[in-house]
């Protein structure tokens, strides 16, 4: 942790090396964040870019550098949303991709099963439940970046999973 503020400050007072450092460390999670939002890989990349031209752009704003992964990712999300909206188009995961992956494949059969679920939930909701199971966040932590109360936080998760498990069950139900 020492050495991420030693290079946020670094960042901060102009380094270009230092800022590129930190970024190569969270692109990943900010493609994958960016991945469950835009759905397709040039607007997941897209949104990359202009997260790491935002923070780049910005970064003297960033207060405590110990929060530069989360700042990082409230601008992904930010920045998918708005991507979103802008193109007003989300490709939905379609049962006719099985045939083209194979139904031998459980792992895969059972990602697009969840993405599939997660696309049944609202945009706030898919944050909190993205951000608590494939990001590890805190509900403190998701409460900061999704700017809402952390009682808030915690209501949505419980409402989102509760619409999860009543998903399931109607899918169980119908097979």
């Amino acid at each position: 942790m020492k050495n991420i503020d030693r290079l946020v400050k670094k960042a901060q007072k102009g380094d270009d090396k230092a800022f590129l450092k930190l970024f190569k460390q969270y692109e990943e999670d900010i493609y994958r964040m960016a991945y469950v939002y835009v759905k397709n890989e040039n607007d997941a990349l897209d949104v990359v870019q202009e997260v790491a031209y935002r923070a780049f752009k910005n970064i003297e704003t960033l207060k405590n550098p110990a929060y530069f992964k989360t700042w990082l990712i409230k601008i992904a999300i930010t920045t998918a949303l708005n991507i979103l909206k802008k193109n007003k188009k989300v490709v939905q995961l379609k049962p006719e991709y099985e045939e083209m992956i194979g139904l031998e494949d459980q792992d895969t059969l059972l990602s697009i099963t969840l993405h599939e679920l997660l696309e049944k939930l609202s945009e706030e909701e898919k944050s909190v439940v993205t951000l608590r199971f494939y990001e590890g966040y805190s509900f403190k932590e998701i409460a900061e970046i999704v700017e809402i109360p952390l009682g808030t936080a915690k209501t949505i998760l419980y409402r989102a999973l509760g619409k999860l498990r009543e998903h399931m069950r109607e899918a169980d139900t119908c097979e």
